[in-house]
């Protein structure tokens, strides 16, 4: 039996679709449907051998009453990067995080697991090295805590642990996504954007980027399982950047969406100062809220990824956000 954890969520659920693919059904998924019950959907096209609620799976964790599994994929954790509730952030992504890895280690069960770019903040360096890390968030600082307690298990007990792999998602895009609401990825919001308005917003200049230049590293949601499945048929023990190596704008984000929509309705390709001229993009103030906690720039440095094996080419954000469109288009 392989364990998914936020096995309705966006990753998780790409997760089950991928195993699925090889024809895994032996699957334990493990979510919390309490606040978002139609997240349900996302767990309704797979095949699964059985559910559980995360508390219940938390108890059963703790009083090691759960099957014995070949592998865990922990992707169970708050993603709000404007959470404000420190306590909650900390017991749901951290505690429950240790808890997971305690009985994975007493089984001798590989875990790979959710961690994140935002333990490194503003940058500018996005390195898996302490002096880089440096979150903005209680969002970031929870995963770059457990990151360290693997790492601190690692050194002390190097041959005597399973493999436990982190791995450090940076802007992940694509189907599955729209339960997320606010914290959905930007090519979400500039699709419906588009279609609601005629146009998307993006941030004028800002962090010395000209109007909508802000950098990000965009993956795509199948390079993130590719990459999951690739640990789980080539263990490797450590923390990963999560990255494509490329760091695109926000316009060409927003163009990427515009041109896939255009092309759904018969038209051809505009430029990005067609675009602007057009009023189709539209810039905005950046927002004062943001001021020193907006990370304007990431970029992964992918060299122990590919180190690690995992040498497929990934999407840029022109491939991927077509892609992802032409999926929208079809399961709005």
């Amino acid at each position: 039996m392989i364990i998914v954890t936020g096995a309705a969520g966006f990753i998780g659920a790409n997760i089950l679709r991928a195993l699925n693919e090889r024809g895994e059904t032996d699957i334990l998924a493990v979510d919390n449907l309490n606040t978002r019950a139609d997240k349900f959907r996302n767990l309704a096209a797979f095949e699964i051998a059985d559910y559980l609620d995360k508390a219940d799976f938390i108890e059963r964790l703790r009083q090691d009453a759960l099957p014995r599994a070949t592998a865990v994929f922990h992707e169970g954790a708050c993603s709000d990067t404007m959470e404000r509730d420190g306590r909650y952030m900390m017991e749901n992504n951290f505690r429950y995080s240790v808890d997971l890895l305690d009985w994975c280690v007493d089984k001798g069960t590989p875990l790979i697991y959710a961690s994140s770019a935002a333990v490194y903040g503003l940058g500018p360096a996005f390195e898996e090295v302490r002096g880089a890390e440096r979150p903005l968030n209680v969002y970031g600082y929870s995963k770059l805590l457990f990151d360290n307690v693997v790492r601190r298990r690692r050194e002390a007990d190097p041959r005597g642990l399973p493999p436990i792999t982190g791995l450090r998602y940076f802007n992940v895009y694509g189907p599955r996504e729209r339960h997320k609401e606010r914290m959905a990825s930007v090519a979400f919001h500039h699709f419906h954007q588009f279609r609601r308005e005629g146009k998307v917003k993006l941030f004028e200049g800002s962090h010395g980027f000209a109007n909508g230049e802000q950098r990000r590293d965009f993956i795509h949601i199948d390079d993130v399982v590719a990459a999951n499945l690739h640990f789980l048929d080539h263990p490797v023990s450590g923390v990963f950047n999560l990255g494509t190596g490329r760091a695109q704008s926000f316009n060409d984000v927003a163009l990427a969406v515009i041109n896939a929509l255009r092309e759904a309705n018969g038209q051809g390709p505009v430029t990005l100062a067609q675009a602007a001229a057009q009023g189709t993009i539209e810039y905005i103030a950046f927002p004062e809220a943001l001021q020193g906690r907006y990370q304007a720039y990431t970029q992964a440095d992918t060299t122990r990824l590919r180190a690690a094996g995992f040498e497929a080419p990934m999407m840029t954000v022109e491939q991927g956000v077509a892609a992802y469109v032409r999926w929208l288009l079809k399961n709005s």
